[in-house]
């Protein structure tokens, strides 16, 4: 919040001697430190040894935020501060804080968690604010880039877009932020979590959040009641998207020639199984279906898609499968079936089965695939107090790439059978319009983010595994009470099966009951 003016003479280091590793040493400030009615418009600060300044922009910092940021000059064992008078508010403490500009020359130790006070009136502001903030869709503390502002009370909520605080702190890794040294004025009081250009200004989405708070606040002592701010991304302004795709449109038909795709490629497929290692041919079958994948349209002829599977005497059978498109990408055609654990599968794909626009045929194929067994697969029981127990809330259970499941809690306990061994999370939302889904807020429309309430562990699925996470008290794992067998231990260590369990209730590829 400042800006960085320095200088310095060209002095050079002596060779030999011990590493200076002493931090500069203040010798004297003028005007000095805590003074009261005094106006500050020069700041000179003398050290004991030759200093430099850097990236004073970013670490000189004024609370409250003068609208003209100070300049600062480091010219040999000499800091120079320099504010324009006229922009100090009367009545008010203000306080200059260093970071880590200040730095010897030659060794770069750095002279640091220094802080000049003054004041305009008689008095020095004393009072404070903290809080937390939260991740509104995760309700878990976000603190990367997120700083805590406050700006008077008689600015409108639409002042956050165009100008900038009138005090700033950014939030800690906790989560947690702390004003000091505040008036005994009301404010507004907002979150930001700001993109890389660290202007101060909420730019709206999709670059950056906000969080507000429904009332005024108003500094106290130390024992305030905490401050809770939700971070929220906002819907773009649907307006501002059409334009964009107007725009990009016109772009499109202006563009060079030689840029555009060339029509009428080669028409292709392609499908979601693996088999691009002998051993690894496996497919999920408790959450999947066969994908067939084009990248164009196509005649499609499911008389011609075949699935069969071997049984336990090598005895080949068809299974009888379900062929339909995708309703979201009609590109996209779903081959499913019931499927049987540690089977292998044949999908054939015979002469015909697609056509391109043109009549011609695409190539057959034929794909061999395993799908996996129920012990490759986890459990998870999730406990709820009573008090969850209403159509109100909603339960997701996800993974970092994936939401697994999300459904209203109608019982004290969710069971999800055949989860794949993953890290998952788990969250309820207070569903306010009991549409199913969490709704993101609207800063101007003065609407809140719907409460999340987070289960605050990440849990770690294994396969074979059973867990149950309550929602009132911490993970508990149960223990695997199988007698252990040599295939259990084959190219593993024995610690691998200790609190697994072996879920083979059934072969129903149904995740909830």
């Amino acid at each position: 919040m400042g800006v960085l003016l320095s200088g310095c003479a060209n002095i050079t280091t002596p060779p030999g001697g011990k590493k200076d590793k002493t931090p500069p040493k203040l010798l004297e400030v003028t005007p000095p430190d805590s003074m009261l009615n005094t106006r500050v418009s020069k700041l000179v600060m003398r050290f004991d040894e030759y200093v430099t300044v850097g990236d004073a922009a970013t670490e000189v910092q004024t609370s409250p935020i003068i609208a003209r940021p100070p300049t600062v000059i480091g010219i040999n064992k000499t800091v120079t501060l320099k504010i324009t008078d006229s922009l100090l508010d009367s009545n008010t403490t203000y306080r200059i804080s260093f970071g880590n500009a200040i730095k010897d020359l030659h060794e770069g130790n750095i002279f640091k968690k220094y802080t000049y006070v003054f004041s305009t009136g008689g008095y020095f502001d004393s009072l404070a604010l903290n809080g937390t903030v939260v991740d509104a869709a995760t309700g878990l503390p976000d603190t990367t880039n997120v700083i805590v502002v406050l700006y008077p009370a008689a600015a409108k909520d639409s002042d956050v877009i165009r100008r900038k605080p009138k005090y700033a702190v950014k939030v800690k890794g906790d989560g947690t932020f702390t004003f000091t040294g505040l008036p005994a004025k009301n404010f507004r009081i907002y979150a930001l979590k700001e993109a890389a250009n660290g202007n101060l200004f909420y730019d709206g989405p999709p670059t950056e959040r906000i969080a507000f708070n429904d009332s005024l606040v108003n500094p106290g002592d130390s024992m305030q009641v905490p401050i809770n701010l939700r971070l929220f991304q906002e819907r773009p302004d649907s307006a501002k998207i059409a334009d964009s795709i107007a725009t990009k449109k016109r772009s499109d038909s202006t563009s060079n020639h030689r840029n555009r795709p060339k029509p009428g490629g080669p028409l292709s497929y392609s499908v979601n199984v693996d088999t691009t290692k002998n051993g690894k041919r496996t497919f999920d079958f408790a959450h999947n279906n066969v994908q067939i994948n084009f990248t164009g349209k196509t005649v499609f002829n499911g008389d011609k898609v075949t699935l069969s599977y071997l049984d336990d005497d090598s005895v080949e059978h068809v299974s009888p499968i379900n062929i339909s498109s995708d309703t979201v990408h009609p590109l996209l055609w779903q081959v499913s079936t019931k499927w049987l654990e540690n089977t292998l599968y044949t999908l054939k794909l015979a002469k015909g089965f697609a056509k391109d626009t043109g009549g011609g045929d695409l190539l057959p194929s034929r794909y061999r695939f395993r799908t996996l067994k129920d012990e490759d697969y986890g459990k998870l029981k999730i406990v709820f107090p009573a008090k969850y127990n209403d159509t109100i809330y909603v339960l997701r259970v996800g993974t970092e790439k994936d939401s697994v499941y999300q459904g209203r809690i109608r019982d004290s306990v969710v069971v999800l059978k055949q989860l794949k061994p993953d890290k998952y999370t788990f969250r309820i939302i207070v569903d306010a319009n009991r549409n199913g889904i969490w709704d993101t807020g609207d800063l101007l429309a003065k609407r809140q983010p719907e409460l999340v309430i987070p289960y605050t562990e990440t849990v770690n699925l294994k396969a074979g595994w059973e867990l149950i996470v309550d929602f009132d008290q911490k993970l508990q794992p149960k223990k695997d009470k199988r007698k252990k067998t040599k295939d259990d231990n084959k190219g593993k260590d024995s610690k691998d099966n200790i609190g697994k369990k072996d879920l083979k209730e059934s072969k129903d590829p149904k995740n909830i009951k």
